[in-house]
């Protein structure tokens, strides 16, 4: 936008005309790609304005699809209408190629029931050219959809309108196939391609890099070796070009079938042609791809060595979390070696370099293995002791009077209170006759001007004021909440609190760590009924 300004004060002191249209064009198409259709409509109405260079059909074409990227699907129908009435400043034409625009956008978006309606509504002209490329943008829908086995139904449609499907046609109904897992009807279709390219002399309908590496992917999902290597061996043969994807692909594949010395042997020929070709030399990917398979057979020398290779050896950029992945792959081949000193070393590396980091994670689940094979008194994450706590004491012991918790109206807009999410993590929600009608959480503040109650999660989660701290702590957990109301105890199943059962106390995460004791050598002196915990919520853990 800065260059279009400079460009129009040099064009007024020139003396000369606007900006021309194929200018606009682009500035036009860079405001849709990054998103902003708001500015993007504001110059095409500068456009086609008295004073603006004018719009063709491209302008439309981008307007268009900006509008279905947006969602704002009424707009690009009204568009639509104006120019099949003519009734729009440049006197586009309503072609295929302006509606695929729209029709691609609403596609990528998975919307399939309003893709399909616009075919309905445009479908004369649609059908103008007699081209596969709308057939082949409806495929590409169903796959992006729960029912990619739809694309063999437009297969049908085409054969039926006495089109040739081409390439494209025949990648996308295989990649439907190994979507649904359909691994046979995929492979026959390449069979099909191949027979239809050979009997009509058509080179361009003989199978490319796309189609094996499609096929691969099923393949090796399927962990069918035997078909793995056919599709290989079928490749090398043939006059293809094979590039580093399908080259990848190869590796994937056969490492998904366990067949780690076929996965080598092509790994060693990427490696001795990326010598004259650079094209060639893997990416990030395809190290750790190997180095996972290693792991889980705790080969530490191999997934060293690969681990030191893939800096020098690799293209491209190597982001920081394949270079997390590289050792923590480590630690796992240690940990399947039994190499505990070893994986202990690399686990303190990793917590001394991660703020945090999820228990469902690669390094998590590894963590857990270090942790148990070390033994508790010799943990690496500072366990936390809480030493004033008994598992079997009923809730009410801890929690916190609910008028101390200070309560906030339900009917509050955020922006009056939004300091208090600075002090708090969570803040119950009280209607007028002082019932606890739900909880705010401070990730969930995002709408400034929303009422506090719109941005709860549901009724508030409650227990019994018998309910021991135990249970209490793994609902926090479980239910990945910071907070739970405590009422009277009485004929009430948890969770079915209402407002006329009046809160008596709340019991919080934030609470519970002014019971902690940090000092990690009170363990071993902790009595047996201490209560020890990891200071940990159900999917990260502060390893500070």
């Amino acid at each position: 936008m800065e260059e279009v300004e400079a460009a129009r004060r040099r064009a007024r002191g020139r003396g000369s005309g606007a900006l021309n249209t194929i200018v606009m064009n682009a500035v036009l198409e860079a405001c849709v790609r990054c998103g902003d259709v708001d500015r993007a409509l504001r110059i095409f109405e500068d456009m086609r304005g008295p004073r603006g260079c004018g719009v063709d059909g491209v302008s439309y074409g981008i307007l268009l699809k900006g509008l279905g990227i947006a969602r704002r699907i009424d707009q690009a129908f009204e568009v639509l209408e104006s120019i099949e009435k003519d009734t729009t400043i440049g006197s586009p034409r309503l072609s295929p190629h302006l509606i695929c625009g729209f029709l691609n956008a609403l596609i990528e978006a998975g919307d399939m029931r309003r893709a399909n309606a616009l075919v309905a509504r445009f479908r004369k002209v649609l059908y103008e050219g007699h081209s596969v490329l709308l057939y082949n943008l409806l495929m590409k829908g169903y796959i992006r959809s729960n029912f990619p086995l739809g694309a063999l139904t437009v297969k049908d449609e085409i054969l039926r309108q006495g089109l040739k499907p081409d390439r494209l046609t025949y990648n996308t109904i295989i990649s439907a196939c190994v979507k649904s897992a359909e691994i046979d009807r995929a492979i026959q279709f390449l069979e099909d391609m191949k027979e239809e390219a050979n009997r009509d002399n058509n080179p361009a309908l003989l199978p490319d890099a796309v189609t094996y590496t499609t096929l691969l992917k099923g393949l090796g999902n399927s962990r069918d070796l035997y078909s793995v290597l056919k599709i290989v061996v079928e490749m090398k043969s043939s006059l293809l070009s094979i590039d580093r994807t399908a080259y990848t692909a190869m590796i994937d594949a056969l490492l998904a079938c366990e067949c780690i010395g076929g996965a080598l042997c092509i790994f060693g020929e990427i490696m001795k042609q990326a010598g004259d070709n650079r094209d060639l030399r893997p990416k990030p990917h395809l190290y750790l791809s190997i180095m996972r398979t290693f792991a889980s057979r705790g080969d530490v020398d191999m997934v060293n060595r690969l681990n030191n290779r893939m800096w020098p050896d690799t293209v491209g950029s190597i982001s920081r979390a394949a270079k997390e992945e590289a050792d923590e792959l480590l630690m796992e081949a240690a940990v399947n070696s039994n190499q505990i000193d070893l994986a202990r070393g690399l686990l303190q590396r990793i917590v001394n370099e991660k703020e945090r980091f999820s228990w469902t994670s690669r390094v998590g689940l590894v963590a857990v293995k270090v942790e148990s094979l070390s033994g508790f008194t010799n943990s690496l994450l500072r366990p936390h002791v809480f030493p004033q706590i008994i598992l079997n004491d009923p809730v009410e012991k801890y929690m916190v009077p609910f008028q101390e918790s200070r309560p906030l109206p339900a009917d509050l807009i955020l922006r009056k209170v939004v300091m208090r999410f600075l002090e708090d993590c969570a803040v119950p929600l009280v209607d007028d006759w002082g019932g606890c009608v739900g909880i705010v959480h401070r990730d969930d503040c995002t709408k400034l001007d929303a009422p506090l109650l719109s941005m709860a999660r549901g009724p508030p989660l409650c227990v019994p004021t018998s309910t021991s701290v135990e249970h209490v702590i793994d609902l926090l957990l479980r239910e990945k909440t910071e907070m739970v109301v405590v009422v009277k105890s009485g004929n009430m199943y948890e969770g079915s609190y209402t407002s006329s059962s009046r809160p008596l106390g709340v019991f919080s995460l934030a609470s519970l760590w002014k019971f902690t004791d940090d000092s990690s050598s009170d363990i071993h002196n902790a009595a047996a009924s201490q209560v020890t915990l990891k200071q940990e919520d159900s999917e990260a853990c502060s390893c500070g």
